[in-house]
């Protein structure tokens, strides 16, 4: 069975134009309906891991397993800077840490569009 096949040919009467812009429709000319979040409750239980990653550090395996309740860890990034959001493992946004009623908490300051 061969996977190859003619296409018809078209001419500009089989093509429906829009009278007034003289351009073809297009579901981009429809007329967009409100959406609500009970539109998107089907993908509510779908499980996603969210990281935020407020910094990193280096250090030996022996001094590790010393570390206890109350130790502090020095991190690579300095108070103030933007931190990195994950979702799946995979870059979303930026942020930064707040503190709201005596909790930590992450606020989005930056989107990152990956075009990939």
């Amino acid at each position: 069975m061969s996977d190859e096949f003619d296409l018809p040919q078209l001419n500009n009467s089989d093509i429906d134009f829009d009278a007034d812009a003289n351009a073809p429709l297009s579901t981009r000319d429809a007329p967009v309906s409100q959406r609500s979040a009970a539109d998107l409750e089907q993908i509510f239980d779908v499980p996603v891991t969210v990281s935020a990653i407020l910094g990193s550090s280096r250090m030996p395996v022996g001094d590790l397993l010393q570390l206890g309740p109350g130790a502090v860890l020095d991190l690579d990034r300095k108070v103030g800077e933007a931190i990195d959001i994950f979702v799946n493992n995979r870059l979303v946004a930026r942020g930064e840490v707040v503190l709201v009623e005596d909790r930590l908490g992450v606020t989005m300051t930056e989107i990152i569009k990956n075009d990939s």
